[in-house]
């Protein structure tokens, strides 16, 4: 019965948008498509856990190419892939001809002939993630209009410089089932704060996919950050205008404290400024070793002046009813466990960490589902397709 209710609701979203389309940001999705998203996601697990095949290819091929470290992402990419029925190949730009000067246009195209869908993952520089991204886009449209490709594959960001959708969309749908549905997100506040960090130069997409995305649903959202930490103006805009679209509210604050104050969900994580990020793009560009490691050295020297920015049992007091949702994308920096003061309290962590991992595992089925709907022109029928053909797996 709730599937049969999953897919009415998928059946009534307006979807055609997402068919051949690629997914890079949120806030280029209209509402529709993003709730499609989490009810096929739920639909793809419910149907693996009735033990029947959602596969809608018999062969194909999924194409990755990840230029940052990552295990969550990378792995439930794979099996997004693999379950729909796609063979997964990893791009390696090491052993690829792009070391002897390819171009994007070129290699997109090469690699392109039997995909239906290329993950990316360039979330290291500023302003050159996205925009990558963009050109590959542009690459493999060109080779589909000029006939070169027999198929228009779908661009998926795996995280770039601007958003992390797959991640801030496996999170709310966590948040989602936590809280018993869509419908009951009205005013709850969510504290996406930093966090204090012995490393430096993490990714700023996180939290501007949190701010872009939880916005939407009538929800009190507050960023918290010590001065110096700013994110991206553009996506504060987008905060603020989703935030008085949806009714409810997006406020800053550079008081770790005052943002877990009767908070429903908190998510204590740490990234690097802007201002330093654009930095040290340019640093890279220019080969400047010295400078990068210089400015290596001030940013941890700048984040060491904030320790006190931390996920402690006193901070979760704070919050509402001292029990709120504590949430992180992983791998989270734990006190005295993978350093000696980190993002979180080892107790904090280690009381969350069933569903930590649970909020993880939603991430394969939201990839899976953004394939799903960039392929399906009628995903509702293809869901049903699905059940009557009756394909079993093995469990």
């Amino acid at each position: 019965m709730e599937l049969k209710t999953l897919i009415e609701r998928i059946r009534n979203f307006n979807t055609l948008g997402m068919f051949n389309r690629d997914f890079l940001l949120t806030w280029e999705h209209c509402d529709d498509e993003i709730a499609a998203v989490f009810d096929v996601a739920d639909a793809l697990r419910l149907l693996r856990q009735e033990g029947i095949s959602p596969r809608i290819f018999d062969s194909g091929l999924a194409v990755s190419l990840f230029r940052d470290n990552s295990t969550r992402t990378r792995f439930s990419y794979a099996s997004a892939a693999n379950m729909l029925g796609l063979a997964v190949q990893d791009l390696d730009e090491g052993k690829s001809q792009i070391a002897h000067g390819e171009t994007v246009r070129e290699t997109a195209n090469m690699v392109s002939f039997m995909a239906d869908v290329i993950g990316i993952r360039d979330d290291m520089y500023i302003g050159k993630g996205n925009s990558y991204m963009k050109e590959v886009a542009k690459a493999v449209e060109e080779g589909y209009r000029d006939g070169v490709l027999e198929q228009r594959p779908t661009l998926v960001n795996l995280q770039c410089d601007i958003d992390h959708p797959t991640q801030s969309m496996a999170d709310m749908l966590h948040i989602i089932h936590h809280f018993g549905g869509v419908e009951n997100l009205r005013g709850k506040k969510i504290a996406m704060t930093w966090a204090y960090s012995p490393s430096y130069g993490k990714p700023l997409s996180v939290p501007q996919g949190t701010i872009g995305l939880m916005t939407r649903f009538g929800m009190d959202v507050t960023l918290a950050h010590p001065e110096g930490y700013e994110v991206m103006s553009d996506v504060v805009s987008i905060a603020v205008e989703n935030a008085e679209a949806s009714g409810g509210k997006f406020s800053k604050t550079g008081d770790m404290s005052e943002a877990f104050r009767d908070a429903d969900i908190v998510y204590p994580k740490s990234w690097a400024p802007y201002a330093a990020m654009e930095k040290r793009t340019n640093l890279f560009a220019e080969g400047d070793d010295v400078g990068i490691k210089a400015l290596e050295t001030e940013l941890l020297r700048q984040n060491a002046l904030h320790k006190d920015w931390t996920c402690t049992e006193d901070m979760m007091k704070l919050t509402k009813g001292g029990n709120a949702l504590y949430m992180h994308c992983l791998p989270a920096d734990i006190s005295g466990v993978s350093c000696e003061v980190g993002e979180v309290e080892s107790s904090v962590f280690e009381r969350y960490r069933v569903p930590l991992y649970k909020e993880a595992g939603f991430k394969p089925y939201v990839i899976a589902a953004m394939m799903f709907l960039a392929k399906c022109k009628d995903p509702a029928a293809m869901l049903e397709k699905i059940i009557d053909g009756g394909n079993l797996r093995c469990r």
